[in-house]
């Protein structure tokens, strides 16, 4: 499998898109994609969140979508698809997120899926996984 980007193409992808759809956003705020998002808000990133199980609902003050699908038709600028689901989830995730236009997928610390990575590189896109965007993010000067 191909390796994930490179430190400076991570943090450039980090430059370069500011609109985040978070795919399996808990409104728990002990989850770390709870924790990792609010702190991407903080940092002034549009945060996207995407969970079936709290659609309608608001996590962050965002409305909840429970697909990329549904937040694209509702006008969210899905740039970053981050995800934190469990690896076998995740190519069907990389289907939607190629759907949908997104710029790049992020799979969070731990999720590795070489039939994902295959999918999204095949239509161009980087791919990141095993790496949290959070971390990733505090590498950034400035």
């Amino acid at each position: 499998m191909p390796p994930t980007p490179e430190t400076n193409e991570r943090l450039q992808i980090l430059r370069q898109y500011h609109h985040i759809a978070v795919v399996g956003l808990s409104a728990e705020e002990y989850k770390p994609s709870y924790g990792v998002s609010a702190y991407m808000q903080r940092a002034g990133y549009d945060i996207i969140p995407i969970n079936p199980r709290y659609a309608g609902q608001e996590i962050l003050g965002k409305h909840v979508y429970a697909s990329l699908t549904e937040a694209k038709a509702a006008g969210e600028p899905i740039e970053i698809v981050d995800i934190f689901r469990r690896a076998h989830y995740i190519p069907e995730v990389a289907d939607e997120a190629i759907q949908v236009g997104a710029k790049a997928v992020w799979v969070q610390l731990g999720i590795e899926s070489e039939e994902a990575g295959q999918k999204v590189r095949a239509a161009g896109l980087p791919y990141v996984e095993d790496r949290c965007i959070k971390i990733e993010h505090s590498r950034l000067p400035g």
